[in-house]
């Protein structure tokens, strides 16, 4: 069973940064695709950020767009997700999930998810 292993999250003000961490146990790390979702209080859990296997491709959601990073490396078996210029709206319990040798689709497998608070 892969395991997915989040950390990073905490409390920051509006304005400043936060770095999640994702690790994977599976030695096959290379051919997973991660991604980031959020969900936030009430609401439905939303897209955030990709990394793509193979191409190591990135994508993010429009709300992230330029305020975000997405990074892997793959000695570690860790991805990265740099958040800079928090907002109050990025508060969120954020989860990382992985798609072995695909992009799209079903998720294989989801972390427990580490929380992001941002105070104004």
């Amino acid at each position: 069973q892969v395991q997915l292993i989040e950390s990073g999250g905490g409390l920051v003000q509006a304005g400043g940064s936060l770095r999640l961490s994702c690790a994977n146990s599976d030695s096959r790390f290379r051919q997973y695709t991660i991604d980031w979702f959020r969900q936030a209080p009430g609401k439905e859990r939303q897209f955030v950020a990709k990394i793509a296997w193979g191409t190591g491709r990135t994508y993010y959601s429009d709300s992230v767009k330029g305020r975000f990073t997405i990074s892997r490396d793959d000695v570690e078996n860790t991805v990265y997700l740099q958040m800079n210029s928090l907002k109050t709206e990025d508060t969120a319990v954020y989860y990382c999930a992985a798609r072995f040798n695909r992009d799209y689709g079903e998720v294989d497998y989801w972390g427990q998810g580490t929380q992001v608070t941002v105070s104004s």
